[in-house]
C-alpha cells in the first residue's frame, strides 16, 4: 500500500534531504551494478552493443525491490508518484517516453495503487538523429527520482550512466540483456485485435465496459491513464457472456467533467494486456 495521502504530483519528494532518504549514487560502463535506492537497486541497462545513425535503440531502468515494497505506474492510483526521469545525452540522441509495463492492483480495501512489487523494466526508446557522427562513446546518463513505498513511502534519487560506442553498423543485441528486454516487451500492453469490439456506457453512477471478443472472458481487470476517473478501491465486477464481457467501474467522485473517452490497460486472464480507447456511448 502505498501513502495514505492524496497524490500530488510533485509533493512526495519534498524533504528527501531533509529525512535523508534521497541517495545520489553514480554507476557507470556498458552494464553496470545496481545502484542502491530505497529497499531495492536501479540499474540502467542497453538491448544494444552500440549506438548507430538513424537507428534506435531501447535503453531499461531496472528495479528490484525487497519483498513488499513496490514503486508506480504512470497512474499511480490513490497515492504515490510514478518514477521521474531527467536524461543527458549527446547531441543527436533523444529519449523517447517511458513504455510501462502492464501493472498490478496494490492496496487495501479503502485504497488501491497501480504499480510494481519485487522486479520491473522500464523501457526507454532512444533515437539517434541521421547526422550523428561515429566518433567518441556515447555516454547515457539519466537521473531518477523514485517513490518506494510499503505503509510508508521513501523517495530516493539515483544518478545512473552507461556508455555505448557509436558504429555505422546496425546495432546489434547484446546477449546479457536480450532475454530481460524479451521477457519485458511480453509484458507491454499491446494493441487489442481489429475484430474485437468495445463501447462504454454510463449507468448508476459507474461505467460499463463490455468487450465482444469472440470468446467468453471471467477475469478481466481496467487500469485508466488518466486519474481521477474511476474509484480504484472499488471492486470491478466481471459479468462474462458469451462471446466476451461486462466490466462495471464505479465513477470516481473526483471525476469533474464529463468523461468523453476511456483510455485504459485491460488485463485479461493469463496475464493479456491490451491498450483500449473507447468513447463513451451518448
Amino acid at each position: 500500500m502505498g501513502s495514505m495521502r492524496p497524490h500530488k504530483p510533485n509533493s512526495a519528494y519534498a524533504g528527501a534531504l531533509i529525512f535523508g532518504a534521497a541517495l545520489l549514487l553514480c554507476a557507470g560502463s556498458v552494464h553496470a551494478a545496481g545502484t542502491p535506492i530505497p529497499h531495492g537497486t536501479l540499474e540502467l541497462i542497453a538491448e544494444n552493443q552500440w549506438v548507430a545513425a538513424g537507428y534506435t535503440v531501447s535503453l531499461g531502468l531496472r528495479f528490484q525491490l525487497e519483498k513488499g515494497w513496490h514503486i508506480y505506474w504512470s497512474n499511480p492510483g490513490d497515492s504515490g508518484e510514478p518514477p521521474r526521469v531527467t536524461w543527458e545525452l549527446p547531441a543527436g540522441l533523444t529519449a523517447g517516453a517511458i513504455e510501462w509495463p502492464a501493472p498490478r492492483r496494490l492496496g487495501t480495501s479503502s485504497i488501491v495503487d497501480f504499480g510494481y512489487e519485487d522486479a520491473v523494466t522500464l523501457l526507454v526508446p532512444i533515437h539517434a538523429e541521421t547526422s550523428l557522427a561515429a566518433e567518441q562513446p556515447a555516454r547515457l546518463g539519466a537521473e531518477v527520482k523514485v517513490l518506494v513505498c510499503r505503509e510508508t513511502c521513501i523517495p530516493g534519487k539515483a544518478q545512473l550512466s552507461l556508455t555505448l560506442p557509436i558504429k555505422s553498423q546496425v546495432p546489434a543485441p547484446d546477449p546479457r540483456t536480450a532475454d530481460l528486454f524479451l521477457a519485458t516487451r511480453k509484458s507491454l500492453p499491446r494493441a487489442a485485435p481489429g475484430n474485437w469490439k468495445f463501447s462504454v456506457t454510463e449507468a448508476n453512477g459507474s461505467f460499463v465496459l463490455t468487450g465482444k471478443l469472440g470468446r467468453q472472458i471471467s477475469q478481466a481487470s481496467f487500469f485508466p491513464l488518466a486519474e481521477s476517473q474511476i474509484d480504484n478501491s472499488a471492486p470491478q465486477k466481471v459479468l462474462p457472456d458469451a462471446d466476451g464481457f461486462r466490466l462495471t467501474l464505479r465513477k470516481s467522485e473526483q471525476l469533474l467533467k464529463p468523461l468523453e473517452r476511456l483510455k485504459g490497460v485491460l488485463v485479461l486472464s493469463a496475464g493479456e494486456a491490451y491498450l483500449i480507447d473507447v468513447p463513451l456511448s451518448k
